[in-house]
């Protein structure tokens, strides 16, 4: 590290996706000075842009894990928010569809799943109920969740970054963090950019995402046991010309590592299709115009009016993985002094899906972990 002199603050936050954007708010409205430093030139540039907008219900989660938990809790505080806020949004609903007898049965495992969850409102449809919601639907049975969602993402952001800054915040674009190390009283980063600056902090909150595992190795001083490997799944999205088929959100039965190619409807009234899921080695966003071939046959489980040819690559987001391929699924991970041993360092590892939903209950677990850190 260069020998510039540290300026000395209490709250660095690194990354200005929604979570740490949400973490932010939370750490200003409680008192604390805070500084957000985010490598990109404007908030949510990756994983907290490149989503489905889904405000997830919290059906699919093991009971008792912090996904499970952060996202029913973050659900019901996103409703609220939104609303106080401005936020477009709309509670829409969704249908996870069933399409043989198989998948009919693995609807009851996933209601009660979701019931332990805490996650209201849950019932069953037969094929004709189902139908006569959307007529356009074709399945053999089907799960309606009346508390799904979706969401601007974008304008929700906006508004955690309005809420943090009148409460003090302030950010810092085009600022990657190149180092850090553990020192007396707290944490050193050096910050490159356009605008270089050294920092030191009573408290450091890693919330960078698909680079949180790379940045925690570049602080000396945490223990590298405590440091998961980063792993990507990509998921692509194909956009559908013309006008959406269903007014609701169509899932299917979830498939392993993601819940299969859905159909969800943008704020604007586009209707998207994914995302799937493709184990990447590296950062990149490219859509392949033939995996749209494979969208087709699943999507004509549940919809066989879609056409040949309306299918358009849209964009794709990367899930934050800790865990490999073929592993069992992962929960969101935020480590602290007490797991780590570094005072005053707050790690999220891991957060993907419900990342969005769950961020605001995220941001008051990392906020009340900080007053101990």
């Amino acid at each position: 590290m260069n020998s510039s002199p540290f300026e000395t603050v209490d709250c660095v936050v690194i990354g200005a996706g929604v979570v740490g954007l949400a973490v932010a708010r939370a750490l200003a409205l409680a008192g604390r000075e805070v500084i957000v430093v985010e490598a990109a030139d404007a908030i949510g540039t990756e994983t907290s842009s490149r989503n489905s907008e889904v405000i997830h219900a919290g059906i699919y989660y093991p009971k008792g894990s912090l996904m499970a938990r952060s996202c029913v809790a973050g659900r019901r505080m996103l409703y609220a928010y939104c609303k106080d806020h401005g936020v477009p949004h709309l509670n829409c609903g969704k249908l996870i569809v069933a399409t043989n007898a198989a998948e009919s049965e693995k609807l009851a495992e996933i209601k009660g799943r979701a019931e332990a969850n805490g996650v209201e409102g849950m019932r069953f449809l037969s094929a004709a109920e189902a139908i006569a919601m959307e007529p356009n639907l074709q399945c053999t049975a089907a799960l309606f969740s009346p508390s799904t969602g979706i969401v601007d993402s974008h304008s929700y952001m906006l508004a955690l970054q309005g809420d943090a800054e009148a409460h003090g915040a302030m950010f810092a674009f085009n600022s990657p963090v190149k180092s850090g190390r553990v020192v007396e009283g707290g944490i050193e980063i050096e910050v490159g950019g356009t605008e270089p600056m050294n920092l030191r902090c009573r408290l450091l909150i890693n919330s960078a995402g698909l680079h949180a595992p790379t940045l925690a190795k570049k602080i000396v001083g945490m223990p590298s046991g405590h440091i998961p490997t980063a792993y990507y799944a990509k998921g692509n999205y194909f956009t559908l010309t013309g006008r959406s088929p269903f007014s609701r959100l169509i899932y299917p039965v979830p498939v392993p590592g993601g819940l299969g190619v859905h159909i969800t409807v943008d704020m604007g009234g586009q209707a998207k299709f994914g995302p799937d899921v493709e184990w990447i080695d590296g950062i990149e966003y490219t859509v392949d115009p033939h995996r749209a071939d494979k969208f087709y046959a699943a999507v004509r489980k549940y919809w066989p009016g879609i056409k040949d040819g309306s299918l358009q690559p849209g964009y794709a987001g990367i899930r934050p993985k800790i865990v490999p391929q073929g592993a069992p699924a992962q929960d969101f991970t935020i480590t602290g002094p007490a797991d780590h041993g570094v005072p005053g360092l707050i790690n999220l590892f891991g957060i993907e899906s419900p990342g969005l939903t769950a961020s605001l209950a995220l941001a008051e677990q990392v906020r009340d972990l900080a007053g101990s850190a």
